[in-house]
């Protein structure tokens, strides 16, 4: 059985991405395109232009060519968006890389991409210059002031043309989590790019001039495409923020009356727990948008009910450009990923079997559609692991379908807990949990043991000041889910371990033990 899009097809141009993001370039030429939160410094359309044309001329000059390979190691300020579509301009391939990464990190990312420069920030600089030691990498730039060449040194004669570009040229390279091993770099075409962001656009629209608060970060998939690409080819302004600071974000989406909050599961706790909140006026917000985790429906209820907005839910990997899934406005079933974007298809698979399976059954979710990556750079083995006949891909979720066409995500396919023989999916158990009045956060692992298989292990942040044994939360728990998931220990922990992105490191617990 194969599940459709309820909406009409979108028709995916050929060209490549960075005309289409400047697409309203010149007629918002003294609009402000990117702004950096902080300090207020910004940059117009007309002036993202003209430093994109001049990056591009400049990487041609010095014999940067098509399909080579600049690495950006940086937090999100304005001139992300420029080292991106400079090198995607010029023909080159952009990977994004967490600027929290060591040095041995960042070393296997550029060696596996084979990047040709890095261009980071001067507070980077020194684990920059450690891991670039022994890559093919010739010289690391600085975007602000320090000791290394900067930035506007690589500047050159505008590039007035784009260069010569297929459609399924790979432009962009972020590289996978990497919970489970090392990270894997994913290919994305330019039309990948372009389709998403039209799909994305055509349930979510960005308004000309609407100011977007961008905390999440660009080197992700998630703030790269949702953020800087969404509100660039629309028209609208956005807000950069090196790093997630509660105070900082509230004040900018009431100083800037933004109506869309773009979140992960971490801040839609934060945002319905902390008392810091209601110390600013976010009466303008109308939409909370949720993506990178699962998000549980109680924790949805608790910040819809305390913001007065609705929050919408969706679903991507970054193997899919990102986005698959998303809730629609007025149409929202808390705790679902919502409908099917346009031109996208999914199976529900069972894992074991093969056989696609209907509605309320819970199987392995496959995608097929334009953002489906061209593969891992360097793993076919990887590629023909998930990439599987016919182009469908196999997100490695567990998710069901209701008779509504809404899809659920039960779980991480992998991160399912055996406790004789049933299955336990771990975010079930922490959307629980974070619905106890003590409990601030959350997450579940499964533990190795002789008799039961796993045993799921639940660890747990306490609000300030609040108090709550283990025995007391285990119970709360116990009385709400069937005897095989309740918890059979729990651990109180200062924090749990998170990426970027939001998703939990399981591994990290699990090597805590």
């Amino acid at each position: 059985m194969i599940f459709k899009s309820p909406h009409a097809d979108l028709e995916i141009p050929a060209g490549p991405l960075t005309p289409f993001v400047l697409q309203h370039a010149e007629r918002l030429a003294s609009e402000p395109a990117l702004v950096d939160g902080p300090s207020g410094r910004t940059i117009t359309y007309g002036e993202l232009a003209g430093a994109i044309k001049a990056l591009a001329g400049g990487l041609a000059a010095r014999g940067f060519g098509k399909g080579d390979v600049l690495a950006i190691m940086a937090p999100n300020i304005p001139e992300y968006a420029v080292v991106f579509h400079g090198t995607a301009w010029m023909g080159g391939v952009i990977t994004t890389v967490n600027p929290t990464y060591t040095a041995d990190e960042v070393r296997h990312q550029l060696e596996d991409a084979g990047a040709k420069l890095l261009v980071t920030v001067s507070p980077f600089l020194e684990v920059a210059r450690k891991a670039a030691e022994g890559t093919a990498v010739e010289e690391v730039f600085t975007i602000d002031p320090g000791d290394a060449p900067q930035l506007t040194e690589l500047f050159g004669a505008p590039m007035a043309e784009h260069a010569a570009v297929a459609p399924d040229d790979v432009v962009a390279l972020p590289y996978s989590s990497g919970t489970t091993g090392l990270s894997k770099g994913v290919m994305l075409s330019h039309r990948n790019l372009i389709a998403n962001l039209l799909q994305v656009g055509d349930v979510l629209p960005i308004a000309e001039g609407e100011n977007v608060v961008s905390f999440l970060p660009f080197f992700h998939i998630y703030g790269m495409q949702v953020l800087m690409n969404g509100a660039l080819w629309q028209g609208g302004k956005a807000l950069t923020m090196p790093r997630f600071d509660l105070e900082l974000f509230l004040r900018l989406t009431q100083d800037h009356r933004s109506p869309r909050a773009f979140v992960v599961p971490p801040v839609v706790l934060a945002l319905a727990k902390h008392p810091l909140v209601d110390k600013f006026d976010l009466s303008a917000l109308e939409v909370m948008i949720s993506g990178a985790a699962p998000l549980g429906g109680g924790l949805a209820g608790e910040v819809s009910e305390r913001l007065d907005c609705e929050v919408l839910q969706g679903f991507g990997m970054t193997e899919l450009s990102p986005v698959t899934h998303f809730s629609l406005k007025g149409q929202v079933k808390l705790g679902t990923i919502g409908f099917l974007l346009a031109n996208t298809e999914a199976r529900i698979v069972d894992p074991c079997s093969g056989e696609s399976l209907g509605n309320e059954a819970d199987g392995e979710i496959w995608i097929r559609g334009p953002q489906v990556m061209l593969g891992y750079l360097n793993n076919p083995e990887a590629t023909a692991e998930t990439i599987v006949e016919d182009g469908w891909l196999r997100t490695g979720d567990v998710a069901r379908v209701d008779d509504d066409g809404h899809f659920r995500i039960v779980d991480r396919l992998k991160e399912l807990i055996k406790y004789k023989a049933f299955q336990v999916p771990p975010a079930e158990l922490e959307a629980l949990l974070v619905t106890h009045p003590a409990v601030a956060d959350a997450a579940v692992i499964g533990i190795c043991d002789a008799e039961c298989g796993e045993l799921p292990k639940g660890f747990v942040v306490l609000k300030p000041d609040a108090q709550a044994s283990a025995e007391d939360i285990m119970a709360f728990v116990a009385e709400r889910v069937a005897h095989y998931k309740q918890l059979r220990l729990l651990e109180f922990v200062d924090e749990i371990p998170k990426a970027a992105s939001g998703k939990i490191l399981r591994r990290v617990l699990r090597e805590r033990g």
